[in-house]
């Protein structure tokens, strides 16, 4: 693991706590990382660790779903399964020009199209869950003309997953679970005021599993 130092997402985090309380969108309602004994949080009924999950889009929350309540909300407008795809981005193109327009005060974002917005927004993590910034419209047209991929994303299912530190960049299109998956760990492994060597890890831990996994 690189040593902390001021291009590091920790050091970000900390720069940006300090400078103002953050806006925190919606959290996840439980952690796709919970422990072994997992229940649905529809019908609770006791479901194995892996399992999938939905998406409420109106709260923005990640739910645990057995396979029978699965089939049976997806019928529900209000709940959306969440992706299955992950795909390393390894010919992605994004400038610093194009980045700095979307004017998000970290080194990583995920991106993705909100039905309920009729949009698509970005979220950021922060100590406190995951906070929504403004999303300048034509950055992302211009992002998604030299990155056609952008057009097929799945609506509230998944996202475009950019961390720019670590040895990356690094470039994922990545279920809505795993991006909410991450800002849960950033939550649950920081630190007092400073974040700690521990959150750092869990980041570089977090892309190497996602490199692992990915299909090219």
């Amino acid at each position: 693991m690189p040593p902390e130092g001021p291009g590091s997402l920790v050091a970000e985090l900390r720069k940006f706590a300090r400078s103002r309380a953050p806006r925190p969108a919606p959290a996840p309602a439980r952690s796709p990382e919970a422990g072994p004994e997992e229940r649905c949080d529809f019908c609770s009924t006791t479901i194995p660790a892996a399992h999938r999950h939905m998406l409420d889009v109106e709260e923005r929350s990640i739910l645990c779903a057995c396979e029978a309540c699965l089939v049976r909300q997806a019928a529900d407008p209000r709940y959306r399964p969440t992706g299955r795809r992950l795909v390393a981005l390894d010919d992605f193109y994004m400038s610093d020009e194009i980045w700095s327009r979307f004017q998000v005060p970290v080194s990583l974002a995920f991106f993705l199209h909100s039905a309920s917005a009729g949009k698509v927004i970005v979220l950021y993590p922060s100590p406190i869950g995951a906070t929504e910034s403004e999303l300048d419209l034509g950055a992302w047209e211009t992002l998604s003309e030299a990155n056609p991929v952008l057009r097929g994303l799945e609506p509230d299912a998944e996202a475009l997953l950019v961390w720019r530190a670590g040895a990356g960049p690094h470039h994922f299109i990545a279920p809505i679970d795993d991006c909410y998956r991450l800002v849960g760990l950033i939550k649950t492994r920081w630190q007092g005021i400073s974040g700690g060597q521990e959150a750092e890890a869990a980041i570089e831990e977090f892309f190497a599993e996602l490199r692992d996994r990915a299909v090219p």
